[in-house]
């Protein structure tokens, strides 16, 4: 195992994190922005009006990003797997 190949691993670990978390990640976001805007146009300034919205929001975005992510992520895994003999042998 040598420098490249951790930094390749690393590499491509940082990128599936960041895939994974995209989904949730930019609903969240999408809907913090939302309600921000709600909140300033109508002058309602109550803090816990986000938390709801968001939390199901990202529940439908886990529902229907699931079965992707959990694809992505055992394929990820497979390759790591795949690896452990070059890794080993060299």
């Amino acid at each position: 195992m040598n420098d490249s190949s951790v930094v390749e691993i690393a590499l491509r670990m940082l990128t599936v994190t960041g895939e994974l978390a995209a989904p949730m990640l930019l609903t969240a976001m999408c809907i913090g922005l939302a309600i921000g805007l709600l909140q300033s146009v109508t002058s309602i300034q109550e803090v816990t009006l986000t938390f709801v919205p968001k939390m199901a929001g990202v529940s439908l975005a886990i529902v229907v990003a699931g079965h992707w992510m959990v694809s992505t992520l055992v394929g990820f895994t497979d390759q790591l797997f795949s690896m452990i003999p070059q890794l080993v042998g060299s």
